[in-house]
Order: C-alpha cells, then structure tokens, then sequence
C-alpha cells in the first residue's frame, strides 16, 4: 500500500484507518465513513480532499497536528507572543493546559515556550474556545476580519493603556464593539509578566475580572483558579475601565502620608539645625555642622516617628466624638476626616520605619568618634583633677527606664507593622484583628510618649534648654500623643463609653426640635 503526502497520512489513508485496512474495521463493527473512524481513532475528523485533519494548521496551511487530540476545553490560545503572552503561556502549561499562538508572522515571532505552536491568527482561533488577547489596543484592528470565527467565543482582554482617560472607553468595551458576537472578559491585566511567569507564590495572588456573560466570566475563573490565583468578579464589562487603571495607579493610598511625612521631616530637620548647628556658631563660635550627619537626624526620626503614631490614632478619636456630638452613626464624615481614616496603615508603617532609623541610630552612637572624644575627655579631666563622680540612683533609674520603655514600645511597634500584613491580618479574626491595632496601638503609644518623658525629665527647668527662645524639638513632638492619650482617656470613661457603643449599635439620639416637630404634625 502506497503512502502518499506527508507522514501523517500513515495514519489516514483513502484505505487505511489509523494503520488498519478498512475491511478490518467492518469485521469489528466500526462500519461508516472513513471519517467517523478517524474521529473514533484520532480525536478529530478527515479532510475529503487531502487526508489531514480538518481544524489542525499551522502557517495557514492545513496539516495533521498534536491538538486535534486535544479536548476543547483544555487548549487555549493566545494572540501575541510578546513577554505577557508568552509568560502566560509558559504559565498555562505547566497548569496542564495545551497552548496555541496566533500571530502575524508565525514563522519569526521569536522563541516559544516548548510544546506550544505558531499560526496564523484566522487558524489559531478555530482550535480553542477561550482566546486570551495579549496585543495592544491600537493592534486590534486585525481582529475585525475575524469576527466569523471568533463569533460565540471567550476573549479574555489583557490590556492597558500607557496613561489613564487616553480614549473615551475602555479597551475590553471597544473589543466588544469590534467582535459583538464574542463574549469579552477584562482579566489578568493588572498581573505583570514576571507575576505570570512565577506563579502565584511569588506574586500577587489574586486576579480582578468583569465581563458581561455569566458563563464566559465562569470559563475565566476556572482557568485562573487553575493557575493558582483566587478571582474577584468586579461585575459587568462597564468596570473594565476601573481595572484598567489600576495597573496606572502610583501609591494612591501613599501619597497624603508621604506628602506629610516628608513635610514634617523637613520642617524639623531645619528647625534643629536652627537650634543645633547655627546657634552654636553664631553664638558660641563652635563648628558642630558635623553633628547633622548622625545627631540631628537621630532627632528627627524619631520627632516624626512619635507624631506619625499619634495621628493614626487621632481621626479614630475625632470619628468618635464626632458621633458623641451629632447622636447617630448614620450620618458621613467629612471627606478630610474619611481621606484621613484611609491612609492610616500608610502613616503606621511610614512611623514604624521612622522607628527603626532611629533604633538603628543609636546603635552605633557608641562608634562615634565624636562620642569616644568626649568620653576620653571627661575622663581625663577628672583624673588630673583628681574628681570623681558620685553615683546618681535617680539618674540610673531614670536611664534604665528610658531604655526600657523604648525597646518595649519598639517591640510593640514590631508586632503592629506585623499584624498588618494581608497574609497575617487574613488569619487573624476581626476581635484580634481590632484588638492588636486599637488596643495594642493605643499602648504602643503610650509607651513611646513617656520613653519621650523620660528622655526630656528636668530639663525643661533649665533656661539653657530654650535657644534663642525656641522650645527643643522633644517637646513639640509631644503634644499630638499627649492630647490623643488624654482624649482617649476621656473616651474610656464609662458613662461616655457606654454612649458611644449604643450609637455604633444603632442608637440615635432624638433631636427635641424634631421630636416636636413630629409631635404637632400628627
């Protein structure tokens, strides 16, 4: 028997099915076409005019391919190969699923992850039912012509804009109006290559999809959830927009806490290097400049670390009494105070990194040359003297407590930055939750204030603290948590906690005006 074509007709002859003679067949039982015992043989059917495999191309040009045995639902195809789609691909197999790719040049579209091959886009959407449309948006203008085949499918729309508002609509909702037939879902888009490359373990697990079909947005899911992400449905194709710009958003949460952490690290750099370097050189004609590289930053970390503290905790105060004055929970905060609530994990963990500069400051304050000087100094002083200096219990008390509640308060500090963690917030219960950061928070605190206390003690008794009249930069750092601590304690008194937990259970309080006003209208 004479084999004819390519070597995949030893498989598929006008007389020979799967390498069997026909008339074998029919003594089996297996009697039709010859195109119903290549379905039952191979997965697929016979082309009547060459042999090959109907719906198995490559280049455009029909050949018996390794997908026709490949059930629909588990082979995906991917249009683009650039870094996304082929990651994505790469990603898709090691899931289990089988991957084509539609591109312009099949041929020299560079290389591709292994077991994956290259058509044209017309051949590559007739193999799989859900199309993940990895090109950009400007690029999508081949895919009108293919509307015919595409008519009835899933195109996930992975794409974003270089800015935000650069067209009218949303990328997925202009695909839609190109393939009306298809059914389009925004998904993966805000997933980065490298994300999609290394898996879920290494990156962000989680994958935001809209879509305007139910079962479509259900095919996505299932194949995310089988790359190991979890999916959150945004609802219909209208979100695209919203999805669309996270992957354009620039630290949204960050930047009011940024904004004033850098405005108050400024202003008390320049203040003490008012008080600290210029006011020893204009008046006692000493050069201490060098003190700004390690003393006075020192200073103003942990200035800024205190405050920052204190005003996470402050708009949960005003909230409160804010709810005590109008008598109900029902009605919205300002948009300052709401803003304000929003970004207070920011201003935690911009404090806790002020914290541990200054923790890290200190260490090698010891190491300091100008440190060991005076040290040396004073010693030697008091040997030529012949002096020496008594014991002071107050003072060791004093110090002994100072490191204390620093390294107590830092310690809390720690576990705070911690507990705000997703992974280790998502574990925690809300009880927990509300107890490490309020309760917990609200100790963190007090503990940093009076490791402030201490470091301060006599000396605002003594006129020399007071340079050119201007109060030490310990002291202004005090007032925010000292007022929190004291508003806090006022909120803890139980005759106005018992009010404020009947408000936030529902409660409100009756206004007589408006108690009257019903009154007269009955």
């Amino acid at each position: 028997m004479k084999l004819e074509g390519s070597q995949h007709n030893a498989l598929v002859t006008p007389n020979c099915v799967g390498g069997l003679p026909v008339w074998v067949l029919r003594v089996l039982g297996l009697s039709g076409p010859v195109e119903r015992k290549t379905d039952i043989l191979r997965g697929g059917h016979v082309c009547g005019s060459c042999g090959h495999l109907k719906g198995c191309h490559n280049n455009g040009t029909s050949h018996c391919g390794v997908f026709a045995a490949v059930p629909r639902h588990e082979l995906l195809c991917i249009f683009g190969t650039g870094d996304l789609g082929r990651s994505l691909g790469q990603r898709l197999l090691q899931c289990g699923y089988k991957v084509v790719y539609g591109s312009r040049r099949p041929g020299g579209c560079g290389p591709l992850p292994q077991g994956t091959q290259a058509m044209n886009h017309e051949a590559a959407a007739q193999h799989a039912h859900l199309i993940f449309i990895c090109v950009h948006r400007e690029h999508y203008d081949f895919l009108e012509p293919l509307a015919p085949q595409l008519k009835g499918k899933v195109l996930v729309d992975v794409s974003n804009n270089l800015k935000k508002n650069l067209y009218t609509d949303s990328n997925a909702e202009y695909l839609q109006r190109l393939i009306p037939g298809a059914h389009v879902v925004k998904a993966f888009n805000t997933l980065s290559a490298w994300a999609l490359q290394n898996g879920p373990a290494d990156a962000n697990r989680q994958v935001y999809l809209c879509g305007n079909n139910a079962e479509a947005k259900q095919a996505v899911t299932e194949t995310a959830t089988k790359l190991g992400f979890s999916v959150l449905d945004r609802g219909s194709l209208s979100a695209a927009r919203e999805l669309e710009d996270f992957p354009l958003q620039l630290f949204p949460r960050w930047r009011l806490p940024i904004r004033l952490t850098i405005g108050l690290t400024a202003s008390f750099f320049f203040y003490l290097l008012l008080r600290e370097v210029i006011y020893s050189y204009i008046v006692q004609q000493k050069d201490m400049s060098f003190r700004i590289m390690v003393s006075l930053a020192n200073k103003v970390f942990p200035i800024v670390s205190l405050i920052l503290l204190s005003l996470c905790y402050l708009p949960g105060i005003i909230a409160a009494f804010l709810q005590l004055y109008r008598g109900t929970k029902y009605k919205r905060f300002p948009d300052w105070l709401d803003r304000w609530m929003l970004c207070r994990k920011q201003l935690g963990l911009l404090a806790l990194a002020f914290a541990s500069l200054h923790v890290l400051y200190t260490l090698i304050l010891s190491f300091r040359y100008y440190v060991r000087y005076r040290l040396a100094a004073h010693t030697i002083s008091q040997i030529r003297e012949n002096k020496t200096s008594p014991f002071d219990t107050t003072m060791a008390w004093r110090t002994d407590t100072y490191y204390s509640m620093g390294i107590i308060g830092f310690c809390f500090y720690l576990l705070l930055g911690i507990s705000s963690l997703p992974s280790v917030s998502n574990a925690l219960s809300w009880r927990e939750f509300s107890f490490i950061q309020s309760k917990l928070g609200y100790i963190t605190l007090f503990f940093c204030t009076f490791h402030t206390y201490l470091y301060g003690w006599d000396r605002f008794l003594y006129p020399s603290t007071y340079k050119w009249f201007s109060p030490p930069g310990y002291m202004l750092s005090l007032v925010v948590p000292t007022v929190v601590l004291v508003l806090k304690l006022l909120l803890l008194l139980p005759c106005v906690d018992r009010s404020l937990i009947r408000i936030r259970q529902g409660w409100e309080r009756t206004d007589p005006e408006e108690e009257s006003t019903k009154s007269l209208l009955r």
